[in-house]
């Protein structure tokens, strides 16, 4: 028959995929204007943007109750096991973590999974006409837009609601106080242990960063205070928890870690809740902060179900705990030579890694590769390191915030001695020079620790074929 000229109709497949493709180049347009704005580490001290945008919105955060969560360290893997456990007993959650190893989509979690493109799309859609309106009104005033925190949170917020959620697990980006997240009237509210970090930020001092952080304590919450290193920190907790009417539920006194083994593959533990001691609980996790973390999450689950009066479901539990992750924190990536990545990227967070270290591996040698950014405390993180690495091989990572390894590297060769330390300047070459460190000598056993911030998990995760979060 004679061609007449008309084009055939597109097939559903070829419908589908035009979509998609349409998906993928809207997708990278949202997410290159979200990066365009000030950078998370820019804080903006105000929560009238933010609270603007959500009234605008018709307060979605309102929609879903909330556990909330700060602290220096331990936020996103107790974020992700508080999660976990509601999932187990049926809930539809919803979870916020930052920041992320790959991509700004796993940051807004639906029911333990990263949210959809489309999910994703259609939440920014929805918000950013008010974005803008509080950009306008901002920058008129003298002020600044919107940050890329803000938005992300907005974000999270919309999807929320819109999926719908039972429940969302919400860590803090920064401090509390004046976090962009601290929108909410959480019910239930977990603290974390709390140190020095983010001075520039948050202050010189435990006593002044603990005074941001306490601000996510709402009245007539339960607030689960994890042990700490500080007196002055659960001093504040309870007065900040007195001056709101809220109940503190505290490590060692309410709840604790009564035993633990390590085990292959993680760890096994008992844990004294706040209703009932959980015996036999296999982890798949690393170091005893994962154990007090377990024991955190445990208690908050305890506080939202039943007001820290009814036991959870052993079964459930253990189920829940079972299937529990947290990528970049002391997570094996490869094997032979085993190369291990942990996000530590504070004193705090080093002094936790050499901990696990002692107690969970046992490496033959034991390999640093280490890549800092130029406004964390290098020098205090190699000292508590040192005593578990061999040799470090210094590098680093993409982020412009990072310190240049030649710097990084004199630091370490005061600490480790020159003979110890290895400078190369690119971090796909240094992961080659300390796989052949850790297996030098024809050696079986050695292991390659990668640390000293989130962008160094995540990119040498990604060298390795590990982008799954």
């Amino acid at each position: 028959m004679e061609n007449l000229g008309v084009t055939p109709a597109p097939n559903a497949a070829q419908v589908e995929a035009a979509r998609q493709l349409d998906v993928r180049r809207r997708l990278r347009e949202v997410e290159e204007a979200i990066l365009a704005r000030a950078p998370e580490h820019h804080i903006q001290p105000s929560l009238d943007r933010i609270t603007a945008v959500m009234e605008l919105l018709g307060d979605p955060q309102r929609t879903f109750p909330v556990i909330h969560l700060t602290g220096t360290n331990g936020k996103s893997s107790t974020t992700r096991i508080i999660e976990a456990i509601l999932r187990e007993l049926g809930l539809k959650t919803g979870r916020f973590t930052s920041p992320h190893l790959h991509s700004m989509r796993e940051r807004i979690a639906l029911s333990g999974k990263p949210i959809d493109a489309e999910r994703f799309l259609a939440a920014y859609d929805e918000v950013i006409p008010f974005v803008e309106m509080v950009d306008a009104r901002s920058v008129a005033a003298g002020g600044p837009r919107m940050t890329y925190f803000e938005v992300i949170v907005a974000v999270a917020y919309a999807a929320f609601a819109d999926a719908p959620v039972d429940v969302a697990v919400v860590e803090v980006g920064l401090g509390g106080a004046w976090d962009a997240t601290n929108v909410i009237d959480a019910p239930v509210s977990v603290l974390l242990p709390i140190d020095i970090d983010h001075r520039h930020f948050l202050g010189d001092t435990v006593e002044a960063i603990a005074g941001e952080k306490v601000g996510i304590i709402k009245p007539d919450a339960m607030t689960v205070l994890a042990a700490q290193g500080h007196d002055v920190v659960t001093d504040l907790v309870r007065e900040r928890a007195e001056q709101v009417g809220a109940r503190v539920v505290a490590e060692e006194a309410d709840f604790a870690v009564t035993e633990r083994e390590v085990a292959v593959g993680g760890q096994v533990l008992t844990v004294t809740g706040l209703a009932a001691t959980y015996a036999d609980l296999f982890v798949p996790l690393h170091g005893a902060h994962q154990a007090h973390n377990v024991a955190a999450a445990i208690a908050a689950v305890e506080a939202f179900v039943g007001g820290g009066e009814r036991a959870l479901d052993i079964d459930v539990l253990r189920a829940a705990l079972a299937d529990v992750s947290s990528p970049g924190r002391l997570e094996i990536v490869r094997r032979s030579p085993t190369v291990i990545v942990d996000a530590a990227h504070n004193p705090h967070g080093a002094l936790a890694l050499r901990e696990a270290l002692t107690d969970s591996f046992a490496f033959t040698r034991t390999i640093g590769l280490l890549a800092i950014l130029a406004d964390k405390d290098a020098t205090e993180m190699l000292e508590i390191l040192e005593p578990v690495f061999d040799e470090v091989v210094v590098t680093r990572t993409t982020s412009a915030r990072a310190m240049p390894p030649r710097e990084l590297g004199e630091l370490a060769a005061d600490i480790f001695g020159e003979h110890r330390v290895h400078v190369v300047a690119d971090l796909p070459d240094a992961l080659d020079r300390a796989a052949e460190l850790a297996d030098a000598d024809g050696g079986v056993g050695g292991g390659v620790i990668a640390t000293g911030s989130v962008t160094t998990a995540a990119e040498v995760r990604a060298l390795l074929g590990v982008l799954d979060t």
